[in-house]
């Protein structure tokens, strides 16, 4: 009989998460918030070593990732059309504003002049009538239509970055839901989560900075240097564009060099995420083994990794910062060298140098922009490069291009010549048949090990059997390969060894099994479960949180939870994975007779340690080493003297023993936090 303790230390299993993650140094971290896992624990406790279709750790091409997120842009490409018209306006009412400053500079001019002869008090009328009013008002205008075509711009990109935010998120979500068991037990949930988080944001800083910012700054450039060519001279023209020039290599070439920095910081971080998740998960086994400051030790190991890796990334981009001005400065210096001359040899007015100074300067903002938004965008493509990778990754167990909804007549469910390895090294099935009549209730028992649990995964399709060598599992006369996942499941229901509930109400936890029931549906199944007068007796009735994983909850009422959302999903075909065996002896008594009431009338598989569970089967199979070595009723068993007689003999030679029975009833005595 297995203790309170290895009980207490199944509870938690893996998790998923939403945190945040560092886009650059000087961007602080957030704290990981946690959410729940879906997946029993008891499915969950086999981990096959092979390697599922892995994840690439290689990075994407940057431009395959662009082309990736194209198609989730498409829908709103009237929006994104009219968006980017905007944003060119603006740059083309902003290219406007020095040709208005140096008119008024020039018209100026002429107060210099009246007051060198004497006739300064005719110069604000002088000013006034000579129009430098109207191109003050004009000045106003144009900047006023830089703010209001930018503005513009934002209302309609809003929509179109959170769209496409929503669509991919809920797209990987859905995808990582339809992967197989095989890739969920190999993954850390905590980092994979991490992933999906710095992804989403990074398709919002690459929408943002891609089409409302390059292709804008690259128009505005192209309009400054056309002006310089055509009102000017070249010169003006060669020096900003080969100050563009090396800018734009200088950029792209530190910045590749610095990327690694940051796919560093990601994979550190995500790995430091994961280990604290774990241990945090692990709380009371950490109690129990007194190893705070040992996980403490092992976290901070991660830390300190991240920590040098987030110190070269920012000591790199100090340099390139650096670098950037540096070349942004000698470009200035070339130019205002140049049209300072100009204006003392009389080619130039003042308001020319002042126009050449301002347009260097609306320029320096975009140009050091561009840098940004380079750096921004790489970053942005690293942090998105596993999140696609994710969504690549391919199905293990996808339906068949014909599956049909499985159609149950009477739930026959056979397993034919059931042969099953996770790995090809190690067979775990070897030609498993037995048939289940519909309607009647099946147990298969055997050491631990002998292949069982694996059974379950198989009926629910969480591994699919090769069709050349693994035989065939039937419902009805229906291979389960050529029916949907979706309709296979709905017709079986499950009361796991470790029921794993949500961190939410008992109410949420027991609709989960139809969430389309009604409420009086729910309260119905919880009365069959025998847990409604548990329920209101609680201060908050069906709306009480049951807490992480359901841990404010005994076992005990875990498992009528369990009960009652399967009553509710009234499946045709029942399975119970060892439902009872971490309970003890007086609360294994009572769900049992739960159990036997639900399963009337159903077709019922039970997978069973203590075999006094199953007396009451129309057949026992019994699995060693993954082949089926008896079946038979009980009474058979027991005449034909072979390994269920030794088995049943040794557990009840075990239950008979006084410390083991004191031992069960100390720790059906504890109290459940819930109440």
């Amino acid at each position: 009989m297995k203790s309170g303790t290895s009980r207490l230390l199944r509870q938690y299993e893996d998790q998923e998460l939403y945190g945040k993650a560092p886009s650059e140094a000087r961007e602080p971290r957030a704290a990981a918030n946690s959410g729940s896992s879906t997946l029993s624990s008891r499915f969950m406790r086999r981990t096959p070593s092979s390697e599922p279709s892995p994840i690439s750790t290689q990075p994407r091409n940057d431009w395959q990732t662009i082309l990736s997120l194209l198609p989730y842009l498409a829908t709103y490409k009237w929006r994104v059309g009219f968006a980017l018209s905007c944003l060119i306006g603006a740059k083309v009412a902003n290219l406007g504003v020095p040709i208005v400053m140096k008119r008024i500079v020039d018209s100026l001019a002429s107060v210099r002049h009246l007051t060198a002869l004497g006739r300064a008090q005719d110069a604000p009328g002088i000013v006034l009538l000579g129009g430098v009013g109207l191109l003050v008002v004009a000045y106003a205008v144009v900047r006023l239509s830089t703010s209001l075509f930018t503005e513009l711009r934002e209302m309609l990109f809003s929509k179109v970055t959170e769209s496409a935010v929503r669509q991919l998120a809920l797209k990987v979500f859905r995808h990582l839901h339809g992967l197989s068991l095989r890739f969920h037990l190999e993954r850390q949930t905590g980092g994979m989560s991490r992933d999906i988080e710095r992804g989403t944001r990074g398709i919002t800083q690459l929408i943002s900075y891609s089409l409302y910012s390059i292709l804008p700054t690259l128009v505005e450039v192209g309009l400054v240097l056309g002006f310089f060519v055509v009102k000017y001279e070249a010169y003006y023209a060669i020096v900003t564009f080969v100050a563009l020039a090396v800018y734009i290599a200088f950029t792209v070439k530190v910045t590749e060099w610095r990327t690694h920095f940051r796919r560093t910081m990601n994979e550190l971080d995500s790995k430091a995420n994961s280990r604290a998740i774990d241990s945090l998960l692990n709380y009371e086994t950490v109690k129990y083994f007194g190893n705070e400051e040992w996980e403490a030790s092992r976290y901070d190991e991660n830390l300190k990794r991240y920590r040098a890796a987030a110190i070269k990334s920012q000591r790199s981009l100090s340099a390139l910062n650096f670098g950037q001005q540096a070349i942004i400065g000698t470009g200035l210096v070339f130019i205002l060298w140049r049209a300072t001359q100009g204006v003392m040899a009389g080619r130039l007015t003042l308001g020319d140098l002042v126009l050449i100074n301002t347009f260097m300067l609306q320029l320096y903002i975009p140009l050091n922009f561009l840098g940004v938004v380079y750096r921004e965008l790489k970053q942005s493509l690293t942090d998105m490069d596993r999140m696609f990778s994710l969504l690549g990754a391919p199905q293990e167990v996808p339906d068949a291009p014909d599956a049909v909804a499985l159609q149950v007549s009477g739930a026959q469910l056979r397993f034919d010549d059931v042969s099953f390895a996770y790995e090809p090294a190690r067979q775990i099935l070897h030609g498993v048949s037995f048939t289940i009549a519909a309607g009647t209730t099946t147990a298969v028992v055997g050491h631990s090990g002998s292949g069982k649990s694996t059974l379950a995964r198989l009926l629910f399709r969480f591994y699919d059997l090769d069709r050349a060598t693994g035989g065939a599992i039937r419902i009805d006369g229906q291979d389960i390969r050529d029916v949907t996942q979706d309709s296979l499941r709905a017709s079986i229901g499950i009361v796991p060894q470790d029921t794993v509930l949500f961190n939410d109400s008992i109410y949420y936890n027991i609709a989960y099994g139809r969430p389309s029931a009604t409420r009086d549906e729910v309260i119905a199944a919880a009365r069959a479960a025998h847990i409604h007068e548990f329920i209101e007796s609680l201060p908050k009735g069906y709306d009480t949180p049951v807490g992480e994983r359901g841990l404010k909850l005994s076992g005990g009422e875990k498992q009528r939870v369990a009960i009652a959302r399967t009553i509710l999903k009234n499946p045709p075909i029942l399975l119970f994975d060892e439902a009872t065996s971490a309970l003890d002896s007086r609360s294994e008594r009572a769900i049992q007779h739960e159990l036997d009431l639900i399963a009337r009338e159903r077709t019922t598989l039970i997978i069973a340690h203590r075999l006094s569970t199953v007396v009451h089967a129309q057949q026992i199979i019994v699995m060693d080493k993954g082949r089926i070595v008896e079946r038979g009723t009980h009474a058979e068993l027991l005449r034909a003297n072979g390994l269920f007689a030794q088995m049943w003999a040794l557990q009840q030679r075990a239950a008979q023993t006084p410390e083991v029975v004191e031992g069960a009833e100390a720790v059906g005595a504890s109290e459940s936090p819930a109440k």
